[in-house]
């Protein structure tokens, strides 16, 4: 497996030359093709306009978002123009509501989603609902930059969180490409349960898998004493002086496959480096 192909999110022009940049330094990486999604967003009409609103109104705010994201994929292809890989750009229009469902299905045929940490100062709701969207309705994996601007790591040292969980197996999988170049991969496991199925050999089994694809790895297995799973998993990056963070990404809702779960938050709300999700 392989990432040829490699997808972007840009709702404003906020961090967009950031953004930009570590997606091209990773498609050209592997060699991928960089799709970019540029979307005007009419968030009025989730609103709602009073009762027999003329329909001058509805189109005045579409036309804004219709300007705004032909001004976004204009300032993309400028961009991009002179960049030695394969490139294309894409613009929609849509109303809040219709976000998830765009987003899912170009999610859906990409390798890769990249994206900027949906929470912080200047993030709207728009954020968080195109990353849900990406891992929910697309279920695609997702890497997060959490620091615009920052050049993108080399992805040397790597931890993967392991709690026999089908998201973090399908985290770990997902992120393949990137652990077989890795110098270091530690998978982690926090404070395994005395009873459960791996009660023998916490992570030995996804450890021996690893192996077999050439990734170089070791194991750490800890006890949990901090309140928060985030806290465990922020603290071990540190520790390690990793450049990436593997995770599974939960919601609070099975059904509405929607909401990023308490952990996933957390730790992106205090996130200092990439961390890539898949659930």
């Amino acid at each position: 497996m392989a990432y040829k192909s490699i997808c972007t999110f840009l709702a404003s022009d906020r961090d967009m030359e950031a953004l930009l940049a570590s997606a091209t330094t990773l498609a050209k990486r592997f060699g991928a093709h960089l799709e970019i999604c540029c979307l005007g967003i009419d968030s009025t009409q989730s609103v709602g306009f009073y009762a027999g609103a003329p329909a001058v109104i509805y189109q005045e705010a579409l036309d804004t978002a219709k300007a705004a994201a032909e001004d976004l994929a204009n300032a993309v292809r400028s961009s991009l123009r002179n960049a030695d890989l394969r490139w294309s750009v894409d613009s929609a229009v849509l109303t809040l509501g219709g976000v998830s469902s765009f987003v899912g299905l170009k999610a859906r045929f990409s390798d890769l989603v990249i994206l900027p940490l949906p929470y912080g100062e200047g993030r709207s709701v728009q954020d968080e609902i195109i990353t849900e969207a990406a891992l929910f309705d697309g279920d695609a994996p997702v890497l997060i930059l959490p620091q615009p601007g920052a050049e993108l790591p080399d992805f040397t040292r790597i931890i993967t969180a392991w709690n026999q969980s089908d998201e973090s197996l399908h985290a770990i999988r997902a992120a393949l490409p990137l652990l077989k170049v890795a110098d270091q991969v530690n998978v982690l496991v926090v404070d395994p349960p005395a009873h459960g199925i791996e009660r023998s050999d916490p992570g030995g089994l996804v450890t021996q898998w690893l192996v077999r694809h050439g990734v170089n790895v070791d194991i750490s297995i800890i006890a949990k004493t901090l309140p928060q799973i985030s806290d465990m998993l922020s603290r071990h990056v540190k520790d390690q002086d990793a450049d990436l963070l593997v995770i599974g990404a939960y919601s609070h809702s099975r059904l509405r496959q929607a909401i990023l779960g308490g952990t996933t938050r957390n730790l992106l709300e205090k996130a200092d480096i990439p961390v890539f999700m898949a659930r």
